[in-house]
C-alpha cells in the first residue's frame, strides 16, 4: 500500500524506518516545524526530516492541516499512518483519507500524549502497544489489533520507547496486510475505562526529598530524556539520567546527603535515594564516582529551589 506517515520524535523514526524497509510504499512524512535550537536558536529540522528525504521522501510541515486540505487531495496514498505526531487530526482530513494510529500503551488506559513517561511514573510493571483507527476523539478509536509488554526495572524512558517502537512496527505491519486483504477487524474501546495523561513541564522534573523514595527513581526513569529530573545543592542545579533505590537505612534528616565519597546518596522520606549518573551546570553527564571527585559541597543539604530561582528552607534543615 501507499502509506502517508504522520510522525516526528524517536517513536515515529522507529516507525518509519521500519515502514521504509517492509514493501509498502512511503509516499510522503507529515511532521514537526522546525525549531529554534541551541544557544544561537538557529532553526533546527526534526531528525525525520532529514531521514525522509535520505530515501527520496517527500516532507510536508503544516503548521496548521486543515489549511492544506488540497494539498493532501493530491497526494497519491491508499493510507495515513500517524505514530507519535503530536497533533488532533482535524475532521476534514479524516473524511478524505483513512488513518491507523500506533499508539503506546493499553488503550483506554493512557489515551494523550504522554503514555510512557506516566507509565514508569506510577511504577507499571506493563504497558503495551494499540493499533487503532483514527478518529476525530482524543485516541479513541477502534481498535485493530492491541499486545501487552512487561516493564523491567531496569527500564526508563529511552528503552522502554525503544522496545514499544518495534513492537508496534510489528504489529502495524500486520494490521496493514489484514486491511490490504480485507480480513481486518475492529473492537470499539470501553470509554467508561479511559484514563488520559498530561502533557509534562519543565518544572515537573523537581525532585522533592519528602517524597517516597520509589516516587524519585520513577520520577528519574520516566524523565531521563526530558525534561531530565533534577534538584538544587548550594545553589547548584544537579541533573539526574539515573537512579535506584539503595538498599541500606540511615537516621539522616530528609533531604541530607549522606555520602559524597564514592557513591552520591540523599535521604529520602521512607529510603536512601542513590544516584548512579548526573550532570552539573555546564558539565558533562558522569557516573556518581567520576562526579563526585570533581564536585565540591557547599552544603550537605539539598536545597527546596523553585524554578524562578526562589530560594526557601534548605529540605532537613
Amino acid at each position: 500500500m501507499k502509506i502517508l506517515f504522520f510522525g516526528t520524535p524517536r517513536f515515529a523514526e522507529i516507525v518509519l524506518q521500519g515502514l521504509i524497509e517492509s514493501r509498502h510504499e512511503v509516499v510522503g512524512v507529515v511532521c514537526q516545524n522546525d525549531k529554534p535550537s541551541g544557544r544561537g536558536n538557529k532553526m533546527k529540522s526534526p531528525h525525520i526530516v532529514d531521514m525522509a528525504k535520505a530515501h527520496g521522501i517527500p516532507v510536508f510541515q503544516f503548521e496548521k492541516l486543515s489549511q492544506h486540505i488540497d494539498d493532501f487531495k493530491k497526494i497519491d496514498c491508499d493510507l495515513g499512518v500517524t505514530a507519535s505526531y503530536g497533533k488532533i487530526l482535524p475532521k476534514s482530513l479524516l473524511d478524505i483519507l483513512s488513518f491507523v494510529n500506533v499508539h503506546p500503551s493499553l488503550l483506554p488506559k493512557y489515551r494523550g500524549a504522554t503514555p510512557i513517561q506516566t507509565a514508569l511514573l506510577n511504577g507499571d510493571t506493563k504497558t503495551g502497544v494499540t493499533i487503532m483507527k483514527t478518529e476525530v476523539g482524543m485516541d479513541d478509536g477502534d481498535i485493530y489489533l492491541q499486545e501487552e509488554a512487561e516493564i523491567l526495572p531496569e527500564d526508563d524512558y529511552v528503552s522502554l520507547l525503544d522496545r514499544l517502537a518495534e513492537q508496534g512496527l510489528k504489529l502495524l505491519l500486520k494490521v496493514l496486510d489484514e486491511i490490504e486483504n480485507g480480513t481486518a477487524t475492529r473492537t470499539p474501546q470501553d470509554s467508561s475505562k479511559a484514563t488520559f495523561v498530561r502533557l509534562i513541564k519543565k518544572e515537573d522534573g523537581l525532585l522533592d526529598f519528602s517524597e517516597n523514595v520509589g516516587t524519585l527513581v520513577n520520577k528519574v526513569r520516566a524523565y531521563c530524556e526530558n525534561p531530565v529530573a533534577f534538584f538544587f545543592v548550594g545553589g547548584e542545579r544537579i541533573k539526574v539520567f539515573k537512579a535506584k533505590v539503595a538498599n541500606m537505612s540511615t537516621s539522616a534528616p530528609v533531604g541530607e546527603i549522606v555520602s559524597t565519597k564514592k557513591r552520591f546518596l540523599i535521604q529520602a522520606k521512607d529510603g536512601v535515594f542513590e544516584i548512579l549518573k548526573c550532570q552539573a551546570s555546564g558539565g558533562k553527564v558522569l557516573d556518581a564516582s567520576a562526579f563526585l571527585n570533581g564536585f565540591r559541597f557547599k552544603t550537605t543539604s539539598v536545597d527546596e529551589i523553585s524554578e524562578d530561582g526562589k530560594k526557601s528552607t534548605a529540605v532537613g534543615v
